[in-house]
C-alpha cells in the first residue's frame, strides 16, 4: 500500500474514531441504579437559590429538598452529592438539561433523581402538536408534598383578606414572571392590574412589605411560611382567601429519572413512600417552620387505610 493511499485510510479511520467518540462525548453518562450504587454516590438535582427548598447558607447546601435529598442517599447508602439546577424557559427544558440529556454547555453533567417535579399525569403525558409525548425520556414519580398558593398580608394595613377584590384598593407584591404574577394582572378584568408590583424574588417582595411598600404579598405556601419567619417580628399573618379564576391552586410535588433508569427510581420511591407514611417528610418541614401538605395521592390511600375515607 502506497504512503498517500495509507495515509488517507488512516484519515478515513482517526475521522470515524472522532465522530464516534464525539458522539459519545455529547450523551450524558448512563448512571443506572448498579453505578450509582458501585460509585458510592447520588447526585440529586435540586433548583438553585430556591428558598426554602434548596439554596446556600454560609457556603452549605440547605433547605428542605436538600434534607430530603440526604435522606435518600443515606437509604441507598451512598453519599448526597448536590447538582444545582438554574431554571430555564420551561419545565421541559429543565428536565432535558438536567435528568436524560444534558445542557449542550455540559452535557455529562446531569443529576441522578430530581426533586420538585409536578406529580401530574396531565403533564407526564402531555402530547406536543404532532401526538408525541413531550416527556417520553423522563419518569415523573414519588410525591411528597402537596404544595399551594398562599397570600400574606400586613394586618396593619388591612384588616383581613377574604378576597383578593381588596387588592383594589392594596398594593400587593408577586415574585416577577410567575403564575400569581399573571392571575392578579388580569383577574377581575385587570382591575388588580395597577396595585399588582413584581420583584425578582419573595424575599425582595418581602422586603417590600416590610418597608411598608405593599401590604400584601402572594407566593407558594412554603416561600410564604419561610420568609414569615424571617418577618416574625412584624406581626405579618397568612391569608385564608382562595383565588376564584385560578383553576388548580394546589397541586403534588414528586420527582423524576430518565426513563431507563427505573429500577433506581423504585428505590428511590420506596424510601420516599416509606418517609411520607411514617411522617419523616412532614417533620423535616417541620424543622424548617413550614406547613406540610400531605400528597393528594396519599391522603386517599391512608384514608382509606385508617377507615377513615369517605
Amino acid at each position: 500500500m502506497s504512503l498517500t493511499r495509507w495515509l488517507a485510510v488512516l484519515t478515513l479511520a482517526w475521522s470515524a474514531f472522532s465522530s464516534a467518540s464525539e458522539s459519545i462525548l455529547e450523551r450524558a453518562p448512563e448512571r443506572t441504579y448498579d453505578i450509582v450504587i458501585e460509585s458510592g454516590y447520588l447526585n440529586v438535582g435540586v433548583y438553585r437559590d430556591f428558598p426554602p427548598y434548596s439554596y446556600e447558607k454560609e457556603g452549605e447546601a440547605v433547605g428542605v429538598d436538600i434534607d430530603i435529598g440526604k435522606r435518600i442517599a443515606e437509604g441507598l447508602g451512598v453519599e448526597f452529592r448536590v447538582h444545582w439546577i438554574t431554571p430555564d424557559e420551561t419545565l421541559d427544558d429543565d428536565l432535558r438539561n438536567n435528568v436524560w440529556k444534558g445542557h449542550y454547555l455540559a452535557k455529562r453533567r446531569i443529576a441522578d433523581v430530581m426533586l420538585r417535579v409536578p406529580y401530574d399525569k396531565q403533564y407526564a403525558y402531555m402530547r406536543d402538536s404532532t401526538g408525541e409525548v413531550i416527556n417520553d425520556q423522563v419518569v415523573m414519580f414519588a410525591p411528597y408534598q402537596r404544595e399551594q398558593w398562599q397570600i400574606a398580608f400586613d394586618p396593619d394595613d388591612i384588616e383581613s383578606v377574604e378576597t383578593i377584590a381588596v387588592f383594589q384598593y392594596h398594593p400587593i407584591g408577586v415574585e416577577i414572571d410567575t403564575l400569581p404574577a399573571t392571575y392578579l394582572t388580569s383577574t377581575f378584568a385587570g382591575q388588580l392590574r395597577g396595585n399588582t408590583h413584581h420583584f425578582a424574588n419573595m424575599s425582595q417582595a418581602f422586603k417590600a412589605m416590610d418597608d411598608d411598600e405593599v401590604s400584601a404579598v402572594m407566593g407558594m405556601r412554603a416561600e410564604i411560611d419561610h420568609e414569615l419567619g424571617i418577618h416574625s417580628g412584624r406581626g405579618f399573618e397568612a391569608a385564608g382567601n382562595g383565588f376564584p379564576g385560578m383553576g388548580r391552586q394546589a397541586w403534588d410535588v414528586g420527582m423524576a429519572v430518565k426513563h431507563t433508569h427505573r429500577q433506581l427510581g423504585y428505590a428511590i420511591e420506596e424510601i420516599v413512600d416509606r418517609m411520607v407514611r411514617e411522617g419523616e417528610i412532614e417533620e423535616i418541614f417541620d424543622r424548617h417552620g413550614l406547613r406540610y401538605g400531605m400528597p393528594a395521592f396519599y391522603e386517599e390511600i391512608l384514608g382509606t387505610e385508617d377507615g377513615n375515607s369517605s
